[in-house]
Formats: structure tokens, sequence, C-alpha cells
């Protein structure tokens, strides 16, 4: 409890709680849209703009989310102008930007210390500046999500309908898919390039088992979310393990609990 003292740890149960909830929504949307390969194309992608940023000497986070919010952009626009299916899309540009982090990578002079704290996160880094960001976009994720949820909704479940209908569809997809990319480069910071596809996919894996609607899937994927990352964050008090790897590994428990508990859930529910 002594660590609630510190600045750096009040920063990151802020972050986590952030966080949980951007990560949430956006989560619930790309399970919806079965577009959970787009975070690992566009979470991979980053790493050509952090490599790119290290190269030229400039914040590698403002490289990483120029090339996050090119490349989901890019899969968008190749899936609906070209006709080209969306998973080998996702694949270019998950090997190119790859390809073009190694390339800087090794091409920048000298040691690049920070490089662990994207690939593998390090939510003790947090400070305050990165907090107001957060919050920041999580307010204007939340209003559009206020403002159009209807609509995104039936977008992300038969855009056909949508489109038959009049509805905005390439606003919403394009729009989302910028939201998406945002996301993908903040939470790079809790749980790094190798590891974010589990905030996307977990949380919300878990909520289907119980929850059948949109909402009541991102408020269960909230809560999963956030109690697994606070539950990580203190157990990576106990030893040295990187708050990460416990964080994915406590959602994956809490997945396989609900899993098996399914059956007694629904006998009970019967009875």
């Amino acid at each position: 409890m002594e660590l609630l003292e510190y600045a750096f740890f009040q920063n990151a149960l802020a972050a986590v709680f952030i966080l949980s909830i951007a990560s949430a929504i956006i989560g619930t949307y790309i399970i919806t849209r079965r577009l959970v390969a787009i975070s690992g194309g566009v979470t991979h992608a980053c790493f050509g703009g952090l490599g790119l940023g290290y190269f030229l000497g400039i914040n590698p986070v403002i490289t990483a989310a120029l090339f996050a919010i090119g490349s989901s952009v890019g899969v968008e626009w190749m899936a609906s102008r070209h006709r080209v299916r969306e998973d080998s899309a996702i694949a270019v540009v998950w090997s190119v930007g790859m390809a073009i982090g190694v390339i800087f990578v090794f091409l920048t002079p000298g040691y690049v210390p920070e490089l662990n704290s994207f690939l593998f996160g390090n939510i003790l880094t947090i400070t305050r500046g990165d907090l107001i960001t957060f919050t920041i976009f999580t307010a204007i994720l939340i209003l559009f999500f206020t403002l159009y949820y209807k609509k995104i909704i039936i977008c992300a479940f038969d855009r056909d309908f949508a489109r038959v209908s009049g509805l905005p569809v390439k606003f919403i997809n394009y729009t989302m898919t910028v939201l998406v990319a945002v996301c993908i480069v903040l939470t790079i910071r809790l749980v790094g390039i190798m590891l974010l596809m589990s905030m996307f996919s977990l949380p919300q894996m878990t909520a289907e088992i119980y929850c059948r609607r949109f909402k009541q899937l991102v408020w269960t994927s909230i809560a999963v979310s956030a109690v697994t990352c606070v539950a990580g964050l203190m157990l990576s008090t106990l030893g040295d393990v990187p708050c990460s790897a416990i964080i994915v590994t406590l959602m994956a428990g809490v997945f396989i609990a609900a899993r098996l508990s399914k059956p007694l859930v629904t006998l009970l529910a019967t009875r």
C-alpha cells in the first residue's frame, strides 16, 4: 500500500482505468466486425513508426501514430476500393511495418533502451501528460459512440444493409478505423507490441460467454479489463516480472474460469 504514495504508481493506476474503458469499447467493436487480426496488423505496423522515430531523433510515439493511422486507413481503403480481402491487406501491413521498423532500428546509431518498453510495455513510465492524452482520447471516443451509437452498430454488423439504408458507412468506418489506430498506439505503453492483441480480445471473449448485447459486452469488458489490469499491476510489485505479462495471464485465466463455469451457471439459472 505504500506504493500508492508515489506519483508514478498513481499515474499507472489512473492509466489502467482510463485505457480499460477505451480498449473495451474499441475491442468490442473489433470483435463485432470480426477484425481482431487488424489490431495485430496495425500494432506491428507501429514498429515501423517507432524505428523511424528513433532513426530521425524525434518522438517515436508521433511516428508510430502516423504509421498506425496510415496502415489502418490503408487496410480499409484496399478492402473497400480494390476488393482486397481484409486479412490479406492486414498481412501486407503487418509484414511491411515490421520490416521497416527492423531496418531503421539497425540503422539507428547506438543502443535504443526505450525499445523494450514499446515491445513489452512499461506502465510505470506513464506521466501526467500521458494521462491527459489518454483522458482526451477516451472522452472523444465516448462522445463519438454516444452520437453515432446505432449507426456504428448497424455498420459493424451489416455494412450492406447500412449502405442500402443510406447511412454514412464510409464516415463511420474510417472514423472508427482511425480511433482503433490511436487506441492501439496509446495502449502500447501498457502491454507493448507483443501482447497488445490480448487487450482487444480476451476481455471481450470473456464477456461474450454471458452477454449478447453490445452495451453489455462493453460494460463487462471494462470490468474484466480494469480488474485484471489493477491486479496485474499489484502482483508485478511482488516480483521482477513485467506487468504486461501478468495482466495477459490473468485475462486468460479469467476467460478459462468463465468458460468452465458457464455450464454450472446455466444449470443454476435453469433451476
